[in-house]
């Protein structure tokens, strides 16, 4: 069964990234609603393998391609579905996951019919341009972007690990509440590592990480986490010469002081 996760697991990585690669912001959109429906997918597959019995991890074995057309992009989705819908089991939920990625498959078809969709793709040129920003504040954003977008994707997993361990209402509703705001901070950070054309994969989240053993002690540290995060923002704002960059890490410096309300529900 944990292989079946573990494929469903780096289909959504395939799809997400994919989402953000693509320039086209109506294919952008909608393949990120797919990548949305295949995170689902995770979370019925481990509700699904918990109750069995059975147990499931992160590891993965993707590399992130780098692409330069979308075409290039939607036929490695549309390989890794392939891939992935051979391994569904037998079973209702299997068949919900067959049929929606039977309709991806169907999306993705439509789009490669159409030749006009085959733009270029510059998210992995290593360019790293951002209109009139200058040199030390391009160096700030990447570093920032590169620790971040890895926080945000370990938050949305390690959040949904414990959300799947807990018969808890308060906590299951506070586990949710923080993955699905780091989903959009996933998707804001992914999109502009993209337009700097260094976009990359986080790395695996070792176990370690998710296996939580002292559910307070891992609250403080997260608390603490989302304090320096917050600092990060500060210091970014300040450091980035583009005011409505400045405005966007302000935004999310706020979210980061709520993100640390919901987890002091948790104490």
């Amino acid at each position: 069964m944990n292989k079946i996760y573990q494929q469903k697991h780096e289909l959504w990585l395939v799809i997400l990234f994919g989402s953000f690669a693509i320039n086209d912001e109506a294919i952008k959109s909608r393949l990120y609603d797919f990548s949305q429906i295949a995170f689902r997918h995770m979370k019925w597959l481990g509700s699904d393998i918990l109750a069995s019995g059975d147990d499931y991890n992160y590891d993965r074995e993707l590399k992130l391609l780098q692409h330069t057309t979308v075409f290039e992009v939607l036929n490695n989705i549309k390989n890794k579905a392939i891939t992935t819908i051979q391994h569904y089991p037998a079973s209702i939920l299997g068949e919900r996951l067959k049929t929606d990625d039977a309709y991806l498959l169907e999306y993705l078809e439509q789009l490669l019919a159409d030749f006009s969709n085959d733009q270029k793709i510059t998210a992995f040129n290593k360019e790293r341009k951002w209109d009139a920003l200058d040199q030390a504040s391009l160096d700030a954003l990447t570093l920032f972007l590169f620790e971040e977008s890895y926080k945000e994707y370990e938050l949305i997993l390690v959040y949904a690990y414990m959300q799947a361990r807990t018969n808890n209402s308060l906590h299951f509703n506070v586990f949710q509440d923080l993955i699905d705001e780091s989903h959009f901070h996933l998707k804001s950070f992914g999109n502009m590592m993209a337009k700097l054309g260094i976009l990359a994969l986080p790395r695996q989240l070792h176990e370690l990480t998710y296996i939580v053993k002292d559910l307070e002690q891992f609250v403080h540290d997260g608390i603490e986490e989302e304090e320096a995060a917050k600092e990060m923002c500060k210091e970014l704002s300040n450091a980035i010469k583009d005011e409505k960059l400045s405005k966007f890490f302000d935004f999310i410096n706020f979210q980061e002081s709520y993100h640390i309300e919901l987890m002091k529900k948790l104490l």
